[in-house]
C-alpha cells in the first residue's frame, strides 16, 4: 500500500530498525525507499566564526580569513557529504539483499525543517555533490550536478574557490511521498529521553503518515493496535490498520476510549468548597444526576457506535482476525494500559480525532502517545481524509420515535454538539413510561428529571416566580461586572488601579496585579447582554475564565471571539434559535389568516393565554428581531473585514 517511503537515517540503533521496518513494508507493496541523511554545513560555518579570534596571528588578516572561511566551508561539506554517503551505504546492503530499490538522498539545512519540506512537498534543499565519482552520484537525488574536489595551487595550499548559493544546491526532488519511517532515538539520545528531538519538532509538521520505530519487532505475524473516536481521521486510519493487517498476517485489536472520569473529578472537586448557598443554587446532586444519566451513558453509547463502525468497514477484510474493546477514562492513559497488555507490535492512531480545532497540528491524546508509548507508533496524516470516510450503518437511516412539532421546535435549543444525546435520553424516557411519541408532556417530564434548573428555564420549563427569582440572581451576579472604556480608546481604562484611603479617602493609584478584577469594555458588555438574562453570569464567568487563562486583563470583542467555542451556546446560538421559534410561530399566524379570520390558530390563541397567566407582557423576540434589522451585515455570510467597514459606515452615518 506504501509504494515511496522516505527513511532518514543516521546510522543510530532505531534508525536502523526503521531501515528494517520500511524493507518489510516495500516488500510486501513492492515500494521504493529514499534513504536520506540530513546535514547542516553552515552550521559549521557559523562556529567557525565564531572560534575565528583564536586563530594564529598569522592568520589573522581580513584576506587570510576569508580565505581560511572558503577552505573550511569547502572541507566540511565535503567531510559531512562523506559521512552521510557512508551511512547510507549502510542501508543500500540491507536493500539490495532484500531486492528493494533505493534511491539515495543528501539534504543540507537544519534536520528536521528539511525533512519536513520534503516529505510534505518533496521540496528539502538538495546539495551538489562535492569530488564524487560521477557513477557513484548517479545514485543520488540532484546527482547529476558535482563540483570539483578541493584543489591545491602552486604554493601547495588548497585553493579557497568562491561559490555562491546556487551552485551549492542541485534544487528539489519534487517527490510525492505516501510514508516516512523515522527511529524514535538518534545517535544523542539520553536516558531520560521519551522521543527525540527531530522527530517530535518533524511529527508536529508532517502531514504524510509517520511510522515512529522503537523496537525490532517485525510486522509479519505481529499484533497491530487502532483506536478510533468517531471522526473521519479515525475511520481512515482504520482502513489502513486492516490494510496492514491483512498484509502481515496480524491480528487487529480495536478500542475506542471515552472519558468519564473527569466530570465526576470536577464534582469533587468543587463539593466541599461550595458555600450553603452556592450549593442550593447549584443543585450539586441534581447535577451530578444529569452527568450520570445522560453523560456518562450517552458516551457509552458513542463508543459502542464508533465500535459499529469500525467493525463495518472489518467486514471488507474477512482474513483479518479483530478483537474489540471499550476503554473508559482518559484515551492516551488507557491506551497506554491496554499496550502493556497486548504488548502491540505496532499502535495506529490518527494524527487528528474528532475535537481537531482548526490550526492546532496534532490532537493532545497523539501526542502523549508519542512521547509514552513504548511500541512502534504509525500516525496516519492529514492527507486525503474525507467525511466520506465515516462507514454508515444501517440504524443511521433509522429514525428513533416521532416527535410531535412543538416537541421538535423546543429540541432545537440544545446545542448542536448535545443535541443528539438529548434527543436520546427524551426518546428513551418516552419509551420508558409507554408512549410512542414525543410531545411536550413528554418533554417536560424528561427535562425536569434530567436537567438543572437553569437549563429547565432556559428550556421553557418552570413558571413566572421560578424565572423572576433566577433573573433577580443574575442581575446581583451582573451587577459585579466591571466596565470601563472603549475598544478605540488610546489609553486603556482600568490600566491601573486606583485605591482609597478608608481613613482619608486620598485616592492614589497602583500597577494591576492577578488579583484585581477583570475589564470589560462598553463593546463588549453590550454584546454579552444579548445572552439571555439567567444564562448571563454562567457565560460572562467564562468569557472571563478563558481571558485569566490568557494572562488578558481586558475582554473586548476579538476577546470574546477567540472564546467563541465557550461561547457559542450563549450567545449566536441562542439568539439564533430563539429567532427560528418566533418565525415558525410568525409563519402559524400568517397562515392561520390565510385560512380566514382574526390571524390567531387555536394554538397562538393558547401560546398568547398562557404566557400573559405568567406575567409576560411584551415579546423579547421582537425586541432582539427589531435590534438584529437594525444590523448591516448578516454575521454568518460576510468576511470579518467586510463586517467591520459596514459598521463603520452605518456609524458614520448616524453620527452626520
Amino acid at each position: 500500500m506504501y509504494s515511496e517511503v522516505l527513511v532518514p537515517v543516521d546510522n543510530s540503533q532505531c534508525s536502523d530498525w526503521a531501515v528494517a521496518r520500511a524493507i518489510e513494508l516495500c516488500s510486501k507493496s513492492q515500494g521504493r525507499i529514499t534513504g536520506n541523511h540530513v546535514y547542516a554545513a553552515r552550521l559549521h560555518d557559523v562556529r567557525f566564526r565564531q572560534l575565528e579570534t583564536g586563530l594564529p596571528a598569522r592568520f589573522q588578516t581580513p584576506k587570510e580569513i576569508q580565505r581560511q572561511r572558503k577552505v573550511h566551508n569547502k572541507l566540511i561539506e565535503k567531510g559531512l557529504q562523506l559521512i552521510s554517503d557512508s551511512f547510507l551505504d549502510q542501508v543500500e546492503r540491507l536493500c539490495v539483499a532484500a531486492d528493494v530499490p533505493l534511491r539515495r538522498q543528501l539534504l543540507e539545512g537544519i534536520n528536521y525543517e528539511e525533512i519536513v519540506n520534503e516529505v510534505n512537498r518533496g521540496e528539502g534543499q538538495l546539495p551538489s555533490l562535492i569530488g564524487f565519482d560521477p557513477n557513484l552520484a548517479a545514485n543520488y537525488d540532484g546527482g547529476e550536478r558535482v563540483r570539483s574536489d578541493v584543489r591545491l595551487g602552486a604554493d601547495g595550499r588548497i585553493v579557497a574557490e568562491d561559490e555562491d548559493q546556487a551552485d551549492r544546491l542541485a534544487g528539489a526532488s519534487g517527490r510525492q511521498y505516501d510514508l516516512v519511517l523515522m527511529g524514535a532515538h538518534g545517535i544523542g539520545r539520553q536516558p531520560y529521553s521519551q522521543v527525540g528531538g527531530v522527530v517530535a519538532r518533524s511529527a508536529r509538521r508532517i502531514e504524510k503518515d509517520m511510522l515512529i520505530v522503537r523496537n525490532d519487532k517485525p510486522l509479519l505475524g505481529g499484533k497491530f493496535m487502532v483506536g478510533v473516536d468517531g471522526s473521519a481521521y479515525s475511520y481512515r486510519t482504520m482502513r489502513v490498520a486492516l490494510e496492514l493487517a491483512r498484509d502481515f498476517d496480524a491480528t487487529l485489536y480495536v478500542c475506542s476510549a471515552f472519558d468519564v472520569e473527569y466530570h465526576h473529578a470536577v464534582f469533587n472537586n468543587i463539593k466541599d468548597v461550595l458555600s450553603e448557598k452556592a450549593a442550593k443554587v447549584f443543585k450539586f446532586e441534581e447535577q451530578e444526576e444529569l452527568h450520570n444519566n445522560i453523560i456518562d451513558k450517552g458516551l457509552l453509547r458513542l463508543s459502542q457506535e464508533h465500535i459499529k463502525r469500525a467493525e463495518a468497514i472489518a467486514k471488507e477484510f474477512p482474513d483479518v482476525r479483530v478483537e474489540t474493546q471499550i476503554l473508559i477514562g482518559k484515551p492516551f492513559q488507557v491506551i497506554l494500559q491496554w499496550v502493556e497488555e497486548i504488548q502491540p507490535s505496532m499502535l495506529i492512531v490518527g494524527r487528528h480525532g474528532a475535537h481537531r480545532i482548526d490550526g492546532t497540528e496534532m490532537g493532545s491524546q497523539v501526542e502523549n502517545l508519542l512521547r509514552l508509548a513504548q511500541c512502534n507508533l504509525l500516525v496516519t496524516g492529514t492527507v486525503g481524509v474525507k467525511p466520506e470516510d465515516i462507514p454508515w450503518l444501517e440504524e443511521d437511516g433509522k429514525a428513533g420515535i416521532p416527535w410531535a412539532p412543538d416537541a421538535e421546535v423546543r429540541i432545537q435549543r440544545v446545542p448542536p454538539f448535545a443535541q443528539g444525546i438529548a434527543r436520546r435520553a427524551v426518546e428513551e424516557y418516552t419509551v420508558e413510561h409507554g408512549a410512542d411519541l414525543v410531545t411536550n408532556k413528554w418533554l417536560d417530564e424528561a427535562i425536569k428529571k434530567l436537567l438543572p434548573t437553569h437549563m429547565q428555564l432556559l428550556m421553557g420549563i418552570g413558571d413566572a416566580e421560578e424565572l423572576a427569582r433566577a433573573e433577580i440572581k443574575a442581575e446581583e451576579q451582573m451587577a459585579k461586572t466591571l466596565v470601563l472604556g472603549n475598544e478605540a480608546d488610546g489609553e486603556f481604562a482600568g490600566a491601573v488601579v486606583d485605591v482609597k484611603c478608608p481613613i482619608t479617602g486620598h485616592v492614589t493609584t497602583r500597577e494591576r496585579t492577578v488579583a484585581d478584577p477583570t475589564v470589560w469594555t462598553v463593546e463588549a458588555f453590550a454584546r454579552l447582554r444579548t445572552v439571555p438574562l439567567i444564562a448571563r453570569p454562567l457565560a460572562r464567568n467564562a468569557v472571563e475564565k478563558f481571558a485569566r487563562g490568557h494572562e488578558m486583563w481586558r475582554i473586548t470583542t476579538p476577546v470574546m471571539d477567540e472564546n467563541k467555542q465557550a461561547m457559542i451556546e450563549a450567545d449566536e446560538f441562542d439568539a439564533e434559535t430563539m429567532m427560528g421559534m418566533f418565525r415558525e410561530l410568525r409563519a402559524k399566524q400568517i397562515r392561520a389568516e390565510a385560512e380566514g379570520g382574526d390571524g390567531l390558530s387555536q394554538e397562538m390563541r393558547q401560546f398568547i393565554e398562557e404566557a400573559k397567566a405568567s406575567g409576560v407582557t411584551r415579546c423579547p423576540i421582537r425586541d432582539i428581531e427589531e435590534q438584529a434589522s437594525a444590523c448591516p451585515v448578516d454575521f454568518k455570510t460576510v468576511s470579518v473585514a467586510d463586517a467591520k467597514a459596514a459598521v463603520e459606515k452605518l456609524l458614520k452615518t448616524g453620527d452626520e
